[in-house]
């Protein structure tokens, strides 16, 4: 069960730190490279950025549940 979640907990860490990266930022990001700054120069959130969005919170959640998860398992 430790295993399991520390290795939920290590895939959910990569893709936090790949989520945050693609965000679009004040001078642009990652997401460029994929496209968004062309949908995004319209004006608006585009879907793209509102599912990145809520990839984003549910990993961000995940990754709470298994700190926790694993802070009650190795407490003696």
């Amino acid at each position: 069960m430790e295993i399991g979640i520390s290795i939920a907990l290590i895939l959910s860490s990569c893709l936090m730190v790949l989520f945050v990266l693609l965000h679009k930022g004040k001078g642009g990001g990652l997401s460029d490279l994929f496209g968004g700054g062309f949908s995004s120069s319209f004006g608006g959130s585009s879907v793209v950025e509102r599912n990145l969005d809520r990839l984003t919170i549910i990993t961000g959640v995940i990754w709470f549940v298994c700190i926790i998860a694993l802070g009650l398992m190795l407490k003696p």
